[in-house]
């Protein structure tokens, strides 16, 4: 996912980090706008089969990724098997991590401790801080009959 990479190395110096400037980013990058302007600015974005968002958060904004997703059964609105499907997504995070931890971020990176917060949101993930953001990769489901997803977010 050198997509992602390569959007974060692009944004990791902005200060402040905003909107206008990560959606600039995005343009810059060749990324494809998803026509959902929020708050002055584009907020979704895809290239090569990911897809990218800016959300305001806290003051600021987060930047978010989804680079695995795993829908339910069209047929039920629900999985299978959860359990298996839990199991994919965490073989999809520990692929990723690798290319997040080897590249050119990796000089930034410096690990950081999970909290309550998530642990709850997550069912696997790795957190980091990049040049004093927050940076995690993880699986996520955040509804019962919501898909999987392995994103990336940076607060």
């Amino acid at each position: 996912m050198a997509v992602v990479v390569d959007l974060l190395e692009g944004i990791r110096n902005r200060v402040p980090l905003t909107g206008e400037s990560v959606a600039a980013e995005f343009a810059a990058q060749g990324w494809e706008a998803g026509g959902r302007p929020r708050n002055g600015f584009e907020a979704s974005w895809d290239k090569d089969d990911v897809g990218g968002w800016i959300h305001p958060y806290n003051g600021g904004v987060r930047v978010k990724f989804t680079v695995w997703m795993r829908d339910t059964d069209e047929d039920t609105g629900y999985f299978e098997d959860l359990d298996a499907v839990y199991e994919e997504g965490e073989r999809a995070l520990a692929a990723f991590l690798p290319e997040i931890e080897s590249s050119s971020l990796a000089a930034h990176l410096t690990g950081a401790e999970g909290t309550e917060e998530d642990a709850d949101e997550f069912i696997a993930y790795r957190k980091w801080t990049l040049d004093g953001r927050k940076l995690i990769a993880g699986v996520i489901q955040e509804d019962t009959d919501l898909p999987v997803r392995v994103i990336v977010a940076l607060e």
